[in-house]
């Protein structure tokens, strides 16, 4: 394993991140849950992918809405339990056609200093990118397949 000088865990349990609407514990992990990003506070990274051609009938088509509809959602979803509980919130929303939100840039302009800063090698940087990349590409294609028709037989 490389050393980037960030520490972070994937599908962290955090204990507030509940639904209140839905009157029983709705628990659920941050995404990522990054470790003192912030002020010595640890970063709540939910990931999110959506089509970019989402809610595209009611409107004109607008490069990055669909991402950028899906990240203020986060955030009102989202925000203010973090911050309660002492931790940042970050929306990490990105679209099919490769859209990043402006919060996902900042999240990875950060990494890549903070990389180029403690990490000796390319090829060991490149391996945190290439794992965000797959990621990514993942999500894309579980999307993709739950939008493919069913066939009955």
């Amino acid at each position: 394993m490389f050393t980037t000088g960030i520490s972070a865990k994937k599908e962290a349990p955090v204990n507030f991140l509940t639904d209140p609407l839905e009157g029983r514990s709705t628990l659920r992990p941050a995404d990522i849950l990054v470790f003192g990003w912030v002020g010595g506070k640890h970063a709540c990274v939910d990931l999110t992918g959506v089509s970019p051609l989402v809610g595209l009938g009611s409107s004109a088509f607008t490069v990055g809405q669909a991402a950028l509809k899906a990240a203020s959602g986060k955030v009102i979803k989202h925000e203010k339990a973090c911050l309660d509980n002492q931790h940042v919130f970050i929306p990490f929303a990105f679209d099919t056609f490769g859209f990043l939100a402006p919060e996902a840039v900042d999240l990875l302009n950060r990494v890549q200093r903070v990389m180029h800063s403690n990490v000796m090698t390319p090829r060991s940087m490149d391996v945190v990118f290439k794992r965000l990349s797959f990621a990514i590409q993942k999500g894309v294609a579980a999307q993709l397949v739950a939008r493919l028709p069913t066939i009955s037989m």
